[in-house]
């Protein structure tokens, strides 16, 4: 049965759960896939918590502007974003009404910056911080044109990107939208032992915890 409570998780290889299950953190591919449960993943783990329906709508490798090590330079995680069949150009998903979250969890900007700009690449890392606070503030107005006034917004930031999540979260709130909110993800305690340095499934839980913490001080209706 359909809980009333909806959460969408926005994300990269974090949100995925990537290679979580590991008990190393060097992985071939096929580790990886077999090491990956999305369902014991910080956002599967907060949903269950908060009694709360939710979809995972995560990218490994891809960024807000940039991805991981430049790579694939003509598509970013809003190039998927609208899809449904995430290998059709020009195919969008149709919400079939019944998809209603209060709450939209942002966590974008670790593959934007967490390697540095390679030669070729058309960035500095002032441009590079620049387009991603534009292209994160323009994604925010587009989910709240596809969700509506309503739905809270929560902006994650950890490690490089903190100060530009906080930078256009201070923006939509000049700007009159009060309903999206900056969480700083706390590192402490982490362990990073899933593969190539991801979060472990004892990460997830520690983030779960913490994020639900957050989410029970917003005033939400629901």
């Amino acid at each position: 049965m359909a809980r009333h409570r909806q959460i969408e998780f926005i994300g990269d290889s974090n949100t995925v759960g990537y290679g979580n299950l590991s008990t190393s953190r060097d992985c071939t591919w096929d580790q990886i896939r077999r090491s990956t449960n999305a369902d014991v993943s910080y956002g599967a783990l907060a949903a269950r918590k908060l009694n709360a329906d939710y979809q995972l709508n995560a990218i490994s490798g891809l960024g807000m502007v940039r991805n991981y090590n430049g790579g694939s330079p003509d598509v970013t995680y809003r190039t998927f974003y609208d899809r449904a069949l995430l290998n059709t150009p020009g195919d969008v998903w149709q919400n079939p009404g019944t998809w209603r979250p209060q709450l939209v969890v942002v966590n974008l900007g670790t593959n934007d910056f967490s390697t540095a700009v390679n030669p070729g690449e058309p960035w500095t890392p002032d441009t590079l911080a620049a387009a991603y606070r534009t292209a994160y503030g323009e994604f925010l107005q587009k989910l709240r044109a596809r969700y509506g006034a309503a739905t809270t917004f929560v902006a994650v930031g950890h490690g490089q990107f903190a100060d530009h999540v906080q930078q256009v979260v201070k923006a939509r709130a000049d700007a009159g939208d009060n309903k999206v909110r900056y969480w700083y993800l706390d590192g402490s305690g982490l362990d990073f032992s899933g593969c190539h340095w991801h979060y472990s499934a004892h990460d997830d839980r520690l983030i779960a915890d913490r994020l639900t913490s957050f989410v029970a001080g917003l005033p939400l209706r629901w």
